[in-house]
């Protein structure tokens, strides 16, 4: 999942970015509104973490904004305005969760699992796909009954593809998910990931789907 952070506190900021990468999340932190409005309209990110009072547009202003222009990405208000009427507005203006500064980032990582298990259509933080289960709680994976150790992106990327198990994923999709705004990942990195998640599971779990992307089947063995 690739998460846009936008937050102006550079420690605050620094200490999500972290505990999520730790996560298995792709982050791309941001620190000003116009930037934050212009990264949304790339359609870039899965979700966005969205801090309210931010130098150059304020973070109330983007949301509105993005939402008139009909942008969907996810998004969850970070910010100390902890009034009533500001979380009205927030919700009204479209954000889909509201967090009230100071917070825990067990909490903001909680929140995160919900909103991506509702956009997903899951139930529940554990995903399963034939004989491969992933918890999305404890970032433990199994094949066929036994433990698989996987790399951070390993992770993320078999997240992605189990949470659309029987369906296509494109590439393009697949890199803005997994590297987001980093514009250095070579060529063939996507290729390579696939390759050593392969490996750990079975040649035959992951399908290529020549020029367009990769799938897992609904019930792969």
């Amino acid at each position: 999942m690739h998460i846009i952070l936008v937050e102006d506190d550079p420690q605050l900021g620094a200490a999500i970015q972290r505990a999520l990468e730790r996560l298995a999340y792709t982050v791309s932190w941001l620190r000003d509104g116009r930037a934050a409005l212009l990264a949304l309209r790339d359609e870039t990110a899965d979700l966005v973490l969205l801090d309210l009072g931010l130098p150059g547009k304020d973070g109330l202003d983007v949301l509105l904004e993005a939402r008139r222009t009909h942008i969907r990405t996810p998004v969850i208000v970070m910010t100390a305005r902890d009034g009533l009427d500001d979380r009205v507005r927030g919700l009204d203006a479209g954000a889909d969760d509201y967090l009230v500064k100071p917070f825990h980032l067990d909490e903001l990582a909680a929140r995160i699992r919900s909103l991506t298990r509702r956009a997903q259509g899951l139930a529940a933080n554990r995903i399963e796909a034939g004989a491969l289960s992933l918890d999305l709680g404890t970032s433990e994976v199994s094949f066929r009954g036994a433990p698989v150790e996987l790399t951070k992106r390993e992770f993320a990327l078999l997240q992605i593809l189990m949470e659309r198990a029987g369906r296509l994923v494109r590439r393009e999709n697949l890199e803005n998910s997994l590297y987001g705004l980093d514009n250095m990942v070579g060529s063939s990195a996507l290729e390579v990931l696939v390759h050593t998640l392969r490996r750990k599971l079975s040649y035959d779990t992951i399908r290529t789907v020549r020029g367009f992307g990769y799938m897992i089947p609904r019930e792969p063995t």
